[in-house]
């Protein structure tokens, strides 16, 4: 368990490294290499499942919810949900079943597609 979380931190702060030195054109690129989705479709879908209804996201317009934590900058944070790993797989898993992660948590299911999670966490790991 403990080589695991390691790896997985690891994985982590090389996508973190990776996209810190990197282009606009080249970030929307490794993110959709990472996640395979399209980071371009992302605020779209953040209108679509209404994340900004509780996430502030500077990047989409109308996002301006304060009951979750602001999503700015989460391409650079070492965590997600306080405790998972900053991976995609992670992100993916965490925006299609958070409460497979952590059971109350007040991200709501919203029944994200596999497609839709993977273009929204490309979009995600745009925003530095």
């Amino acid at each position: 368990m403990v080589s695991e979380r390691r790896a997985a931190l690891c994985a982590g702060l090389f996508l973190i490294a990776i996209l810190a030195g990197c282009g606009r054109h080249d970030i929307k690129r490794n993110a959709a290499r990472m996640t395979g989705g399209d980071p371009d479709r992302g605020p779209v879908l953040v209108g679509k499942y209404g994340c900004g209804t509780c996430h502030t996201i500077s990047a989409v317009r109308g996002a301006t919810g304060l009951v979750g934590p602001p999503l700015d900058g989460i391409a650079r944070r070492a965590n997600l949900a306080g405790q998972l790993p900053n991976t995609a797989e992670n992100m993916i898993r965490w925006i299609r079943n958070p409460q497979s992660i952590e059971r109350g948590t007040a991200m709501p299911d919203l029944k994200v597609t596999e497609q839709d999670g993977r273009d929204l966490a490309a979009f995600l790991y745009t925003l530095r």
